[in-house]
């Protein structure tokens, strides 16, 4: 079984930096042209199961690229709940409360590590049930966890998976170990630039 994973294209605030869990903003230009682009890649892969962040930055990636028939929604997938820091920078959380890390202090009136990890495991739970190779479109500091959860590592891990907009991440195995097979894949081929902006950012 693999499990291809896939963050939302772009938004305003995934560029600027700032945390969105729970704030439904709509894709960038920008990232809905990457959406349709990984379309060819992604299909290639022919999952069974396709699952989507009922967010609609998520949603719309996966509509893009081409699953909108075929696609559940999946609220485990739903982004952090940042709470207060819902909005904000790293930079701008830090400066109150210094030396702060999501994955271990979670978010004031928010969600803990310890929240996000039940969820990402209820997903994991479900999809080795099935048994069938699955394509889910979520958001990067969930699909970190999951990352972490798949690999049997330690939830604050996640720390250390960095994943862009509008790429594709592969989970399997190798000799029966859980493994990362592929991290921030895209297309060979670049999108024309049309005046867009770079889109990487932490949240």
């Amino acid at each position: 079984m693999h499990v291809f994973l896939v963050r939302h294209g772009a938004t305003e605030w995934s560029v600027s930096g700032r945390h969105t869990g729970r704030t439904d903003l709509p894709l960038t230009p920008r990232g809905e042209a990457e959406a349709r682009h990984l379309a060819p890649l992604l299909h290639s892969l022919a999952p069974r199961i396709v699952l989507s962040s009922p967010l609609s930055r998520a949603r719309r990636t996966a509509e893009l690229a081409g699953f909108g028939e075929c696609l559940r929604l999946d609220p485990d997938l739903a982004e952090w709940d940042y709470g207060l820091y819902e909005g904000r920078t790293t930079l701008e959380i830090c400066r109150d409360s210094p030396g702060w890390d999501l994955f271990r202090d979670g978010a004031p009136r928010g969600e803990s590590l310890e929240d996000v990890t039940r969820r990402v495991r209820r997903v994991l739970g479900r999809l080795e049930e099935n048994g069938e190779d699955a394509l889910l479109f979520a958001h990067g500091h969930l699909l970190r966890v999951l990352v972490a959860n798949w690999l049997r590592l330690p939830s604050d891990s996640a720390r250390h998976f960095a994943i862009e907009t509008c790429s594709l991440t592969i989970l399997g195995n190798e000799h029966s170990w859980p493994a990362l097979l592929a991290l921030n894949r895209k297309p060979v081929d670049e999108i024309p630039d049309n005046n867009f902006r770079s889109q990487r950012s932490p949240a």
